[in-house]
């Protein structure tokens, strides 16, 4: 399992490192103003409903079913419940699409009320979001591939999908001067990326013999579970996604640049949830699944603590220096062409308030496995609700003083909820939450935490003046230092206080 986490997790993070050079590039592109927001909201619209209905609510009730399918009654009862699958999600896909592309207008009107004030900003946001909303259905069916895919334990072609989006839109946007504009280069390339995912998912599933056909949808006892199942997830993934989404409805009330502030921090903060929380928590479900569907419930238990241990580890360098040198961070990396100052002062404040989440967002995962592991999906809805309510709520009340940074901060608020609201509801289920081992390790991942967060604000107050000879590349040369102290510090407390045969046994998943 371990293994498997840090393969998905470096594919993930080769994702986010050409996700980066895309961010640099809109950033010099489109800038922070009126285009960007525009296109941000587009990219957004489709990116929602897929989290709802595809990677969100379908990986989480598909994959415990496929597995307990395969498992139960063999491969070939396996594939042709998976053949079904793909034919439903097929025909439904294409209806929400028929009904996005002939109502845009509407659907932009009801989702940014905001823009409605503003004809240039909502004119180009809603040509910008029939390009791109077709991205939807693509992505549906190579998240219905990937899990067939990882629940056979092949997990690298659904982790590096991704990179095929960055470089998509990356090669637009170097020919922007073909397209109407920027912003319908960035859009053009979203749409390319689906069909380039698909056909990479659809090329390792054949190569593997795991290659879907579409086959009649039968309401038989694996799919009825299947269905039941997934009614419960898209409610919890449309709470998660609703206080998302509601960072861009409230922020297209706010000044121009709010929403630009908002994607660029998230990209930010969405690394370590990328390449350390949801590798993790992909590769974590169908271990679980196998390991309660055989009562190996010990294991089970092992399995997530580990899973967990090894996600806060790897985390803490990020959340260190979110909340230590965030606006260094976004000078570096993205304050040159129409990317400026006060641009980079605002996404690092964003930036911050999203990092006083990140723990959370990083294990929700891992929380969320044994109630699906189990095929129960209805009680996590209970916490994902419940935070995304006080979540809003929280956004409508800072909104006006703190504009997106009080947006970020209410999302972190619904993070720590439901991972508190998750963890009390696994204990009085007796579900597995963590052992005594993972308890001890606790107070040294503080001891880091602290000590790396020390570091950083050390450094970025210290060696400014000494690079003020530089007239090139200063704020690029500071983050460089930042890192370079912080990964000193943090590999020698790592050592210091798991010691090596520690750190050697979990990443090789000994007990």
């Amino acid at each position: 399992m371990i293994r498997s986490i840090f393969t998905v997790g470096g594919w993930t993070l080769l994702s986010r490192l050409t996700g980066f050079v895309r961010d640099i590039v809109m950033a010099a592109v489109l800038g922070a103003g009126p285009m960007a927001d525009a296109f941000y909201i587009a990219f957004r619209l489709p990116n929602h409903f897929r989290s709802i209905f595809a990677e969100g609510a379908f990986n989480t009730a598909f994959i415990p079913a496929y597995a307990r399918v395969k498992t139960v009654e063999g491969e070939v009862k396996a594939r042709c419940f998976a053949d079904g699958i793909l034919t439903g999600v097929v025909l439904v896909q294409l209806a929400i699409l028929a009904i996005a592309l002939l109502a845009t207008d509407w659907v932009v009107a009801t989702l940014a009320p905001g823009l409605s004030d503003d004809p240039g900003r909502f004119t180009l946001t809603v040509d910008f979001t029939r390009i791109t909303f077709p991205y939807l259905g693509l992505i549906a069916v190579v998240t219905l591939v990937g899990g067939v895919l990882n629940a056979n334990d092949r997990f690298w072609a659904a982790a590096a999908a991704s990179i095929l989006l960055n470089v998509a839109m990356v090669g637009t946007l170097s020919v922007a001067g073909l397209f109407p504009s920027a912003g319908h280069a960035a859009a053009w390339g979203v749409l390319i990326s689906g069909f380039l995912q698909l056909g990479l998912l659809v090329f390792d599933a054949e190569r593997h013999g795991l290659g879907l056909r579409f086959g009649r949808p039968r309401l038989d006892p694996e799919t009825r579970a299947f269905l039941i199942a997934l009614g419960p997830a898209i409610i919890g993934s449309a709470g998660v996604q609703l206080a998302i989404f509601a960072d861009t409805i409230i922020a297209s009330f706010l000044p121009q640049g709010a929403v630009a502030a908002l994607f660029y921090a998230d990209r930010i903060n969405q690394l370590p949830i990328g390449v350390v929380g949801i590798a993790a928590g992909i590769v974590l479900l169908p271990e679980m699944s196998r390991r309660i569907a055989a009562e190996d419930f010990d294991g089970a238990r092992f399995s997530q603590s580990r899973a967990i241990e090894l996600t806060l580890l790897l985390v803490l360098p990020f959340l260190a220096a979110a909340l230590t040198i965030p606006e260094i961070i976004m000078r570096g990396l993205f304050m040159r062409g129409a990317f400026t100052a006060a641009a980079a002062a605002e996404a690092g404040a964003t930036l911050a308030a999203y990092g006083i989440g990140l723990a959370p967002f990083v294990v929700v995962r891992a929380f969320m496995s044994p109630f699906y592991a189990r095929g129960d999906t209805r009680t996590p809805v209970l916490a994902t609700l419940g935070a995304a309510v006080i979540n809003i709520g929280l956004k409508v009340l800072l909104m006006g003083t703190f504009a997106q940074v009080g947006l970020a901060f209410a999302t972190s608020v619904g993070g720590w909820i439901t991972v508190l609201v998750l963890a009390l509801l696994a204990r009085w289920r007796g579900y597995e939450c963590g052992d005594a081992q993972l308890l001890r390790a606790l107070p040294r991942l503080g001891l880091i935490l602290a000590a790396l967060a020390a570091t950083l604000f050390a450094t970025a107050t210290v060696a400014p003046p000494w690079l003020s000879v530089l007239a090139y590349g200063r704020d690029e040369t500071l983050l460089a230092l930042c890192v370079a102290a912080g990964g000193a510090v943090y590999a020698v407390l790592a050592l210091t206080l798991f010691g090596r045969r520690y750190l050697v046994g979990l990443l090789r998943g000994r007990r």
